[in-house]
């Protein structure tokens, strides 16, 4: 058996997995959710979920992963067949492949977005407010203008098609995470990521400082940070409260995507992944709660005011992030600067996290079809810049793999990710699988929660998703979003039948 690449160190492991879960969604989706759902309410399910939901399903990908490696396999596929011989095991191993192969698609184009406004905001090509501009409305119209004709949208929020500038940055985007790749686990990924993060961390701990100083006569950053907290307890009645929390836990930790499978592949047999776990949990966690809830919400209060800024917030992340942000930035001094630090912030997160989404399908071409690294970086570059043209070019294909991809069914993975490890590969087995060279062992209690209290919650949370948002989107009709169904099954059908041939190879 050819030997497999291992992290270098383990800090860099840390920070490579803690890269992985940092991403756009700590600093431009947390704040909207905690700002719609209760403010500082939402953080009691949010804490809930993390204790009873992300930190087991975080310890049992790492456990999977470390025990796949240890048999020179890194993505589900095979994994899930050690632990269950069946060609059922394959199938479903293919999520752990087509999910984050769907959500790489289209979050590299969005990452594009980010390294394209920094820019813009380098040179001074940002948009400015226009001269007397006095209500929030007109503040924000170059903005939201900027944003559409980047990306290529009318006013009725219709695809024309993107800048040739915006084109461009997707290109550079797309060379960037295949040049970290080409590199490997320890030279490429490890290396990046023990100089993204802790640069990464600066610029939000800079950012906050620069928006705790913004005072207007509409308000202060302060404000929008009691605004952010104020905890109203009479959201905690609404089921959709505890639901958004569970599924923010999801978003924020990267679980059910693969990645952090793949990544602990490169863990050695014996080495800890109980603290180193915790560890990259925890860093995620304070770059979510503590920066990214510090920074867009609070701004926007102390210039727009707390009314218009539940507005914005409403509007979603984007709004948020892309049109409301840069304005707050354009208002003062050193504008164009902190807008670009805000943009290169995002890209920064965003990278950490692609890399992650790209490496299942790398290991697995590396692993299971026997390609070089070369080859494997290539191949999977190259599907990913074919694919991502749906995105850019037909309207509705990014909401549609966001929902199917990115919501329901990185939910349903987690959910199949317990059964075969806790259930079929036995409790435990699987407990001291987790604790096998642990530098801390994991509280009993975890012994029960991940038989019984995550699946519960995962299950929950999928039956209520599908419930309440499936039927008013199978209801899509526009031709567009048929195209973008089809070709995801296409490539649930591709990775199967690559699955099946790498099985065919080795017998």
């Amino acid at each position: 058996m050819e030997r497999r690449e291992h992290w270098a160190t383990r800090i860099g492991l840390i920070l490579a997995m803690a890269g992985n879960a940092v991403g756009l969604g700590n600093f431009l989706r947390f704040p909207v959710q905690a700002a719609e759902n209760g403010g500082g309410a939402f953080m009691i399910p949010y804490l809930l979920a993390f204790l009873a939901v992300g930190i087991p399903l975080m310890w049992v990908e790492w456990a999977m992963g470390r025990f796949g490696g240890a048999h020179g396999h890194g993505t589900t596929p095979s994994i899930f067949y050690l632990i269950k011989p069946s060609r059922l095991s394959r199938v479903l191993g293919v999520f752990g492949l087509w999910i984050p192969l769907v959500v790489i698609i289209y979050y590299v184009y969005i990452e594009s977005w980010t390294l394209g406004f920094a820019l813009k905001f380098l040179v001074g090509l940002a948009p400015e407010p226009p001269p007397g501009a006095s209500s929030p409305e007109e503040v924000l119209r170059p903005f939201k203008e900027f944003l559409f004709n980047y990306v290529g949208l009318n006013a009725e929020g219709d695809f024309l098609k993107p800048s040739l500038f915006a084109y461009l940055m997707f290109l550079v985007t797309m060379a960037i995470n295949a040049a970290i790749l080409l590199r490997g686990v320890s030279k490429g990924i490890e290396r990046f990521a023990r100089v993204a993060m802790p640069t990464l961390f600066l610029l939000a701990v800079f950012l906050v400082v620069r928006v705790f100083l913004l005072e207007t006569p509409n308000g202060s950053a302060v404000e929008g940070l009691n605004f952010l907290w104020h905890p109203d307890f009479s959201k905690l009645t609404d089921p959709g409260v505890w639901i958004a929390a569970v599924g923010q836990i999801f978003f924020t930790l990267s679980l059910g995507f693969g990645a952090i499978v793949t990544y602990a592949s490169y863990v050695r047999r014996d080495e800890d992944i109980t603290l180193s776990g915790l560890t990259a949990a925890t860093l995620n966690e304070k770059a979510e709660v503590i920066l990214g809830g510090s920074i867009a919400i609070p701004a926007a209060v102390a210039f727009f005011g707390l009314t218009a800024a539940v507005e914005i917030a409403k509007g979603g992340a984007f709004n948020l992030g892309f049109i409301s942000l840069p304005a707050v930035f354009s208002q003062t001094a050193g504008g164009p600067f902190l807008g670009f630090l805000w943009f290169f912030l995002l890209f920064f997160a965003g990278l950490t996290s692609s890399i992650a989404l790209m490496q299942p399908l790398v290991a697995f071409f590396e692993d299971e079809l026997k390609l070089t690294h070369r080859q494997a970086v290539f191949f999977t570059a190259g599907i990913v810049f074919f694919s991502a043209h749906l995105v850019i070019f037909l309207r509705g294909a990014l909401d549609e793999m966001d929902f199917w991809a990115g919501t329901v069914g990185v939910v349903f993975f987690g959910l199949v990710e317990l059964i075969y490890f806790v259930w079929l590969f036995g409790p435990r087995r699987a407990w001291e699988e987790i604790n096998r060279g642990g530098i801390i062992k994991v509280p009993k209690v975890y012994y029960w929660v991940m038989r019984f209290v995550t699946p519960a919650f995962l299950l929950l949370l999928l039956a209520v998703w599908l419930f309440e948002k499936a039927p008013a989107v199978l209801t899509q009709t526009h031709w567009t979003v048929w195209v973008t169904r089809f070709y995801m099954v296409g490539l649930f059908l591709l990775l199967t039948m690559l699955v099946f041939l790498a099985e065919r190879r080795r017998v």
